[in-house]
């Protein structure tokens, strides 16, 4: 499940419920089948815009009520059940874990990159900076002016991430890495 797939699950939920809705009382409304909004509420769905249009019209909300990242104080992300944002076979694969659109100031990934693979990243923007947890392996990072660090299994790396950057993975093992950006 995607981070918009579940916006929508725990958005739906929450507004159906605070409106003491039924599932059936909102299939009624929205024209909606109780099964499609009981799948979409799980988080099982990926509702097409025509039956956002048609729950936004019957539930009178927003496209914003639905989408936005839930009002929530905890939040658990299982990566295994993460479709990956990018993907590229023989080289890298990212997952986004909690988007910037959370919060407007830290985004967060998980990113694995395959023996030998490389993952070019443009930069993230103004006052922004990146911090790098390796979780497996030995990570080789090229930065801002060709600068190169090695990341071994266990360390930590903050950078600013304003300009392009590339991680390189030159062993004959999988890595792992969590990459968190805080905009400052």
């Amino acid at each position: 499940m995607d981070y918009l797939s579940h916006n929508i699950a725990i958005n739906l939920n929450r507004i159906r419920k605070a409106k003491g809705m039924s599932l059936d009382v909102v299939a009624e409304q929205t024209g909606v089948s109780k099964s499609m909004l009981a799948t979409i509420e799980k988080g099982h769905a990926n509702p097409s815009i025509g039956v956002l249009g048609k729950i936004m019209s019957g539930l009178r909300v927003e496209l914003a009520d639905l989408t936005q990242a839930p009002t929530q104080d905890a939040y658990l992300v299982n990566v295994d059940s993460l479709a990956p944002t990018k993907d590229v076979p023989g080289e890298y694969r990212v997952w986004t874990c909690f988007p910037i659109a959370d919060n407007r100031v830290v985004e967060i990934y998980r990113i694995d990159i395959a023996p030998g693979g490389t993952y070019w990243s443009g930069g993230h923007g103004e006052r922004t900076k990146e911090y790098v947890f390796l979780l497996h392996g030995e990570l080789s990072l090229e930065i801002a002016g060709g600068e190169r660090r090695t990341i071994k299994e266990g360390q930590a790396f903050r950078f600013s991430s304003e300009e392009e950057h590339i991680y390189r993975n030159l062993t004959h093992h999988p890595i792992s890495f969590t990459s968190f950006f805080v905009v400052c």
